[in-house]
């Protein structure tokens, strides 16, 4: 497989990568070290890798949520999100990962710092 990998994943698991076969290019190596994770992600488009991205728990300090969401499932999203915020209290958003798309959420609880 060929992946872009984003400047914040471990050098370690990108030797992991390589170390299975797969085909490993940096941000870094592209003069993307500063680069948002949109324009990483757009390069990863233009070069058509996976892109590999770390969340930086250590940097968390409040729960967040993540909308997988586009026009065309706005509104099966809108309801997903509905339902997440009944099931789950805003106590326990605060301290989650939360992926909404238009057919199911997950949740992940955070370590907060």
């Amino acid at each position: 497989m060929n992946f872009l990998i984003d400047q914040d994943v471990y050098r370690a698991t990108i030797e992991f990568l390589i170390g299975l076969g797969h085909n490993v290019v940096t941000a870094q190596s592209l003069g993307f070290n500063r680069a948002s994770d949109r324009d990483i992600l757009k390069k990863s488009i233009e070069l058509d890798r996976i892109l590999i991205l770390v969340f930086l728990e250590k940097t968390v300090t409040s729960g967040i949520i993540f909308l997988r969401i586009t026009p065309t499932t706005l509104s099966e999203a809108h309801s997903e999100l509905r339902r997440l915020l009944v099931e789950h209290s805003e106590a326990e958003l605060k301290v989650s990962y939360c992926t909404v798309e238009s057919d199911r959420h997950r949740i992940r609880k955070l370590k907060l710092y």
